[in-house]
């Protein structure tokens, strides 16, 4: 696990692990929901092009830090084989967010069911 992801009162907050905090340059994102759009499981997005790391890691099957691709900007903090959960937002530093999480469906849910709660 490469993050640990919770709901706390209307925010979404993103705590990266271990030596991840170090390689993504962040020691925590904290979303208001209302700039949450959704959540959804995406395996096929580690075999997308990332974009300019800036800045961030990368070795083979390891992504963290801040990558822009066509004016998007996206956190990344995922391990190959994770099945990474992607997160859209509007309004923040970040477009998305692209995380590698314990039980990615069931924290999809659980985000999808909070911000249709607003």
């Amino acid at each position: 696990m490469n993050n640990k992801v919770a709901i706390v009162g209307r925010t979404l907050e993103v705590e990266p692990q271990g030596l991840d905090k170090m390689w993504s340059f962040k020691g925590k994102l904290v979303v208001p929901l209302e700039h949450v759009l959704g959540a959804s499981e995406d395996p096929g997005i580690l075999d997308d092009a990332k974009g300019l790391r800036a800045p961030g890691l990368h070795v083979p099957g390891k992504w963290a830090g801040t990558y822009i691709e066509h004016g998007e900007k996206t956190f990344w903090n995922v391990t190959r084989p994770e099945s990474p959960i992607v997160i859209q937002l509007k309004d923040e530093h970040y477009d998305r967010l692209v995380l590698g999480v314990e039980q990615p469906r069931e924290l999809v849910n659980q985000i999808n069911v909070a911000i249709t709660k607003q």
